[in-house]
């Protein structure tokens, strides 16, 4: 039962982080242009979901890897995004949580993949 739990939550949570990103990409649609090059634009602000979701495949099958790869992820860019974030709104305390928001799931479902894979290791050294 806890390898079911600890197999699936880290794949819910991406998924569930990926389309919450996804979500940015509809800024595309509040612009004075053509029909089609909006749908361009949201296309092209969907490249960030599209290389989480090649991400999401590795770690499927590779879990050490993609769990790396996520928690660099969630590590990496915090800086990045509570810069943005403060220079928009000038608050530590919104940019903190836009930080949680954001890049906490991916820190968290990165160590929960490294944790399935060792215990994947483990399970199989003892059979």
């Amino acid at each position: 039962m806890k390898t079911k739990i600890l197999h699936w939550l880290p794949r819910i949570i991406i998924i569930l982080a990926i389309l919450l990103v996804s979500m940015f990409a509809l800024d595309a649609f509040e612009s004075n242009q053509t029909i089609w090059q909006q749908i361009g634009g949201f296309l092209i602000h969907l490249i960030p979901s599209y290389i989480l979701i090649a991400f999401l495949f590795i770690a499927w099958k590779w879990e050490l890897i993609g769990g790396i790869l996520f928690s660099l992820i969630g590590i990496g860019f915090a800086p990045f995004i509570y810069i943005h974030n403060y220079n928009m709104n000038h608050s530590v305390l919104i940019s903190s949580e836009v930080i949680l928001l954001i890049n906490f799931p991916f820190i968290i479902a990165g160590t929960l993949f490294i944790l399935e894979h060792f215990m994947k290791k483990r399970i199989s050294k003892l059979n």
